[in-house]
């Protein structure tokens, strides 16, 4: 289980939105795993993702219940000048509160998929939904991504009509 580590926090972290919580979280679920290592039928890294998403969602079921009821130019160069670099941070933070800001299931969903590279089915399993579930928190969860990454710029405008 050791190599899945990493990618346990990382599902702990986006669903916890606090790094001192999803440690919390990943211990319980890491103690979860080692008393029922018994059980474990097929490959690890999406047993052991189950365990976490079941950990993260009890923490958050008793920690907060609200949540889970909302469901430039760069230089000619190839090092990148501090403007790039600003404008790369800015566009991770963008993205990093988007992400954040989706509801648990959407959110699960996309940090499985997206940055842990897991298939549908794996999804599915973990989750203890259907496969078209999954597709469909997805598919919200990417849209939802897209309206709150929108440029203001690019937004549609409200007309006034006099």
């Amino acid at each position: 289980m050791l190599p899945h580590v990493d990618a346990a926090y990382n599902l702990a972290r986006w669903l916890t939105r606090n790094d001192h919580d999803a440690e919390d979280v990943l211990q319980d679920a890491m103690l979860r795993a080692y008393r029922f290592f018994g059980g474990l039928r097929g490959e690890a890294r999406p047993w052991l993702l189950a365990i976490v998403r079941n950990a993260c969602w009890t923490w958050l079921q008793a920690n907060r219940p609200a949540e889970l009821a909302a469901v430039d130019d760069e230089p000619e160069a190839d090092t990148p000048g501090p403007e790039a670099l600003l404008a790369r941070e800015l566009d991770r933070r963008a993205v990093n509160q988007a992400i954040a800001a989706l509801p648990v299931p959407f959110r699960e969903a996309l940090v499985l998929r997206e940055l842990e590279d897991l298939s549908y089915k794996e999804i599915a399993r973990i989750a203890g939904v259907p496969i078209g579930t999954v597709m469909s928190r997805l598919a919200r969860a990417r849209r939802l991504l897209m309206e709150a990454l929108r440029p203001a710029a690019s937004a549609p405008r409200l007309r006034v009509h006099k």
